[in-house]
């Protein structure tokens, strides 16, 4: 028996989560992203952002060069299901060259993960992506990373957070020792301890076992030594007297973070971070009508949604473009007719791809707070706003960066100029290159001088086209170079 339409899109869009992850460059983002899909179930082996040549490396982590220089250089987008609820995962790069990519992906979360290294507290990096969270008011969760290493003291770190970000703090769990002596957390809402036993390995690829013990429990002096088990006493007795109260409204608001620490390079603390965030963490917010001021209900039955996001050739033998479509209210159906409101005219959605990063499936539906990836013929800007229904909506424009580095390109087969110009207009239209001068037809050859923003992004989009390792050291100086057959 069918139900009413609108309790199903209520029932659905109550399951998504969509969130970003930010952090300064290091501080483990990707390892953390892939830990969750490994508990998400959405893979059974977790990879390693920098190992040896022959291990698996990291899902998010998909462009050649991701993998050889050990960082990320574009927001990559994974879904999974856990625990009943459909989780969107936004990793971002942590390099300033790639900011603006950061700053478009956090306009398509409802939240955000901070991560934080444990030795190394806030850093600069950190600083400029949490200010924008705070502009958007979006809910900010907190995981302090390599507890397992050698780390500063936890209320030292909770004060460098309050300090220098502005935003009050509460610790979910508590770290019990660091570095060789870490043992695990103590949970403050179910009043436990999980204790932690690493596998051996620098890299923990499975999931880890749970050991649950009461505080004050005569077992844990054996556990965690009696030392560390009397200053985790001590600690929890001065956290619940003194540190601020949890209040949800406050989360949501954005004025306090719930704070976990833990360790995502050996699975300890992961898996109750995912369990108490996806219990935190708020359903697809309301977006705002530009045009009448007026929010948009994401469990309206028209359909919305904007393009926060375009990358080129992610598939090497097709130069294709994806826009990646963030959905603000009601269903996709593949081959739906939506109003393109920039363009004044209805376009097709013939057809949607679900995204694990670089790998693609096609979906025949989807809805508010998923985030989907549509074929590009070149009809799709950043910012761009699709709708349905006879009331029309746009949703605020996403602002751009000025470029910082220019660079002159010309082709070396003359023969393939057709190929060439086709090639260098997609990718300069997506995330790294800015803004390009159309090449002269009157020339044999043709020739493009690139704005780019940053220079990383240079020697990536360098590694896109093909150039060889020489050309992308002269690339990276700004001078000119030559595109290969």
């Amino acid at each position: 028996m069918e139900g009413n339409p609108l309790s199903k899109y209520e029932s659905e869009i109550s399951r998504r989560r969509t969130f970003a992850i930010i952090s300064h460059p290091d501080a483990g983002k990707t390892t953390l992203t892939e830990k969750l899909l490994l508990y998400g179930g959405a893979i059974n082996q977790a990879g390693s952002v920098k190992g040896k040549q022959s291990a698996k490396h990291a899902v998010s982590d998909w462009m050649d060069i991701e993998k050889q220089r050990g960082i990320s250089v574009t927001s990559s987008v994974l879904q999974f299901n856990y625990a009943g609820k459909c989780v969107n995962i936004l990793d971002t790069p942590g390099h300033q060259d790639f900011s603006e990519d950061t700053y478009r992906t956090l306009m398509a979360a409802d939240s955000a993960v901070m991560v934080i290294d444990a030795a190394k507290g806030v850093e600069a990096q950190t600083i400029k992506l949490f200010k924008v969270c705070t502009l958007r008011h979006i809910p900010i969760f907190t995981f302090v990373n390599k507890m397992d290493r050698e780390a500063r003291d936890p209320f030292e770190l909770m004060e460098n957070i309050e300090e220098i970000l502005g935003i009050k703090t509460y610790p979910m769990n508590w770290p019990i020792g660091c570095g060789k002596e870490f043992k695990g957390v103590f949970d403050r809402n179910t009043r436990k301890v999980l204790a932690f036993s690493s596998d051996g390995r620098a890299n923990g690829v499975k999931k880890v076992d749970e050991t649950e013990a009461e505080l004050g429990d005569p077992a844990l002096d054996e556990l965690l030594t009696p030392y560390l088990h009397q200053q985790l006493v001590d600690e929890i007795e001065l956290l619940d007297g003194a540190a601020e109260e949890f209040a949800l409204d406050k989360v949501l608001r954005g004025e306090l973070s719930p704070v976990f620490f833990g360790s995502a390079l050996t699975n300890f603390g992961v898996e109750p971070f995912l369990e108490n965030f996806l219990r935190l963490t708020p359903t697809p917010l309301a977006r705002v009508d530009s045009l009448t001021g007026e929010t948009v209900d994401p469990c309206r039955d028209e359909f919305s949604a904007f393009i926060f996001k375009i990358q080129a050739n992610m598939n090497k033998a097709h130069r294709d473009r994806i826009a990646f479509m963030r959905i603000c209210s009601g269903k996709f159906e593949r081959g739906m007719e939506a109003y393109h409101v920039q363009e004044g005219k209805n376009i097709k959605l013939a057809t949607g791809t679900q995204l694990m990063a670089q790998d693609r499936a096609i979906v025949d539906e989807a809805y508010a707070g998923d985030i989907i990836g549509l074929f590009d013929p070149g009809i799709f800007s950043i910012g761009d706003t699709l709708c349905t229904g006879k009331k029309k909506i746009q949703f605020a424009g996403i602002p751009t960066f000025s470029p910082e580095h220019f660079a002159r390109i010309e082709q070396k087969d003359t023969m393939k100029r057709k190929q060439f110009v086709k090639g260098m207009e997609q990718i300069a239209q997506s995330e790294f290159f800015y803004h390009h001068i159309a090449p002269n037809l009157m020339l044999v050859k043709a020739v493009f001088f690139l704005g780019i923003f940053g220079l990383v992004g240079v020697v990536a989009q360098s590694v896109r086209v093909g150039l060889e390792a020489d050309e992308r050291e002269e690339l990276e100086r700004g001078e000119k170079v030559h595109l290969p057959r």
